[in-house]
């Protein structure tokens, strides 16, 4: 099928699945219709919804709570620029939202979009499987008895019109929220903050002054400079900055990722927020008098959105991020996090409006910002303003196995995997202290260089101590620095499937989580990715070294490219290398080629596709889309039968033979 096919056939179930959830709008959601269920998710977020969906496609009844009145959490709530780290960790149906995603903007796979297409695909799914979404209801209470939960209690926490409270019963929970709250209420061992680098043997963790997001020297902290008397300016603490290392209960800063558009006929003004305060600015103001910004973007992350819209983020000294004022945040109360969250809007719409007003910021800094209004389209009965705080960390759960340094640079291995992650190990900063009468920030850790890593099984489940029938994909068991690899929104809806499926399995084997059989997870994630029973599709990577055959001279480098490595050939005469899928289903699939990049690449190679009946030799051009698939046609091929695909040079042409991976993606309706 031709992508103008799939896009046609994509829309038309987007516009059925839309009408389907605006039939029950979260404004008129109500009770839901039965108290007992097999599994309860909780949480909305994206992995909420594709746990919820997983779980229905697993044959159990399943309710998906929400406290709130949108589906998708930070998926569609900003964060339009996704976080990937290495795209061979996004797999299943986490992949497939991307798929979708693509399909609407006319392209195979697409990471950058805007937030209500994100959050009409996350729709999509939920209306498709016909799971009911409890919204407008937060929790206050589990039942745990003796280490099964056996029900929750919620109340109801928005202007949705239902009961008071509710009560929901079922066999297994999973807690998709960024928070954890059904964790906690259950009594599950947690955590909060960074632990010290000695209690897990890691180096990243702790207090880190480091260089990155930092101040120039020299920037005075003082509300009159040079005199400590006068007290700190707005947002700066007066507390000891602690050695490198040392443990405490601070947490990475929280900011709202921005969508902003520049198109005037769908750009709203921004205007003086109501409690607007140009004091809480003044720190850029003093780095402007010694080092200006010559651009917009060296104030905030610009990143570019379709339509002319942005995922807006933290960059710099003095930016989005609202630095040591979340500390209260995960075990606030729901007013107090309401307050919490209302702060950090004020002071993110006054940074925008300072920026783009106050007479010391350079006028041509002034001018650009001015290109930029809130978009009419987007959150709309929210006042085009994001329902979603970017909650980068809040408890985390003290599991049956912690992940940690360790496992992110590859020095322990699970073998319990059910995911995997493959950011580097990020903090944003964690405070604004004064360092020998300087002003600095303290915190921001961006440590990478590894390749995708296995996510333990046994950091979703509690100890069978604490719980026997809970799962936790998003605060999942995992020290500050590790979990700063793996709390990515992709790694996340990862998660969520392989819990949704874990739980499905425990029930039917009427066994507590801690003794579902790993093994048989796994080869359901590898053989069902897409939930339906579909033909999954196949990979060929260079680090498989299966069915791999190489003429001439080839070398392997490391974690580059698609996976953890690339495979690569000078293109001296006659080198060419063939990669060998094993097809175990017969069908059509369309061929694809990672155009990863590579120093003095190839400008076009030959590819020499062999399928059923036939082969087809196709010249490419690999000029453009590089870091993505490319389509080289869609062909019938046999179960069993080989296959072998041949990347070469033209004749009398030079440069490097890149060969990353090659993916054979049946045709498939769902």
């Amino acid at each position: 099928m031709d992508i103008r096919k799939r896009k046609s056939c994509f829309l038309a179930c987007l516009v059925m699945a839309t009408s389907l959830v605006s039939a029950r709008p979260a404004s008129a959601a109500g009770d839901p219709p039965a108290k007992n269920y097999d599994i309860c998710v909780y949480g909305g977020t994206a992995a909420g919804v594709i746990a919820a969906y997983t779980a229905k496609k697993m044959g159990k009844t399943v309710l998906l709570v929400e406290p709130g009145k949108h589906l998708g959490g930070m998926t569609s709530g900003g964060l339009g620029m996704t976080d990937i780290g290495n795209k061979f960790a996004v797999t299943g149906l986490s992949r497939d939202f991307y798929r979708r995603v693509g399909q609407h903007y006319g392209r195979f796979e697409q990471w950058t979009f805007e937030p209500h297409v994100a959050e009409n695909i996350l729709r999509e799914y939920i209306a498709k499987a016909n799971v009911p979404v409890l919204y407008g209801y937060r929790i206050i209470k589990a039942n745990n008895k003796q280490g099964t939960i056996r029900s929750i209690t919620l109340e109801k926490s928005t202007d949705i019109p239902s009961s008071a409270t509710n009560t929901i019963t079922a066999k297994m929970f999973i807690d998709c929220s960024y928070e954890g709250d059904l964790m906690a209420k259950a009594g599950v061992s947690y955590t909060v903050g960074r632990e010290a680098n000695s209690q897990y043997n890691e180096t990243y963790n702790g207090v880190q002054l480091m260089d990155k997001h930092q101040f120039p020297d020299g920037i005075d902290p003082y509300k009159t400079p040079g005199n400590p008397a006068s007290g700190l300016l707005w947002g700066i603490s007066g507390e000891k900055l602690d050695a490198n290392g040392t443990g405490d209960k601070k947490l990475q800063a929280y900011n709202f990722r921005m969508c902003l558009t520049s198109d005037p006929a769908n750009r709203i003004t921004i205007a003086k927020p109501a409690n607007y305060d140009p004091e809480k600015y003044e720190l850029i103001a003093r780095v402007q008098a010694v080092k200006p910004w010559q651009q917009l973007e060296e104030g905030l992350n610009f990143n570019h959105m379709p339509n002319h819209k942005t995922d807006i983020n933290n960059n710099g000294y003095f930016s989005s991020d609202m630095i040591g004022m979340n500390y209260d945040y995960p075990e606030a109360s729901y007013k107090k996090r309401k307050e919490i969250i209302k702060a950090h809007e004020d002071y993110t719409k006054g940074l925008l409006y300072y920026i783009g007003n106050d007479p010391k910021v350079p006028q041509h800094i002034r001018t650009e910002m001015q290109r930029w209004g809130y978009p009419k389209d987007e959150y709309t009965d929210n006042g085009n303003w994001s329902f979603q705080l970017y909650i980068r960390e809040a408890r985390r759960m003290v599991g049956a196995y912690v992940m940690t340094q360790a496992n992110c640079e590859g020095g322990e291995v699970v073998k319990d995997g059910i995911g995997m992650a493959a950011y580097t190990m990020d903090s944003h900063n964690c405070q604004r202290v004064v360092v020998n009468g300087m002003v600095k920030n303290e915190g921001d850790v961006q440590i990478g260089g590894f390749g995708p890593y296995p996510i333990a099984y046994r950091s979703l489940i509690p100890k069978a101590s604490d719980c026997k029938n809970l799962l936790v994909p998003v605060c999942l068991s995992a020290t500050h620095i590790a979990y700063g690899s793996i709390r990515m929104e992709p790694v996340f809806m990862v998660l969520g499937q392989s819990a949704a499926v874990a739980a499905a399995m425990a029930i039917t084997d009427k066994k507590a989580i801690q003794d579902i059989n790993v093994t048989a997870l796994q080869q359901k994630l590898k053989e069902d990715p897409l939930m339906n029973g579909a033909t999954a599709e196949v990979l060929v990577d260079d680090a498989d070294k299966t069915g791999i055959t190489t003429t001439g001279h080839w070398e392997t480098a490391k974690k580059r490219g698609y996976g953890s490595s690339i495979t690569y050939s000078d293109g001296s005469a006659g080198s060419h290398i063939q990669l060998t899928p094993q097809i175990k289903h017969n069908g059509r699939y369309t061929v694809y080629y990672h155009n990863t990049g590579w120093k003095d690449k190839a400008q076009e190679v030959v590819f020499t596709i062999p399928y059923a009946g036939g082969q087809k030799t196709l010249p490419q051009s690999l000029t453009e889309h590089e870091g993505e698939w490319i389509s080289l046609g869609t062909y019938d091929f046999k179960s069993g039968a080989a296959y072998p695909l041949t990347i070469s040079l033209p004749n009398g042409a030079s440069g490097v033979i890149v060969a990353d991976a090659l993916l054979w993606v049946p045709e498939i309706s769902n």
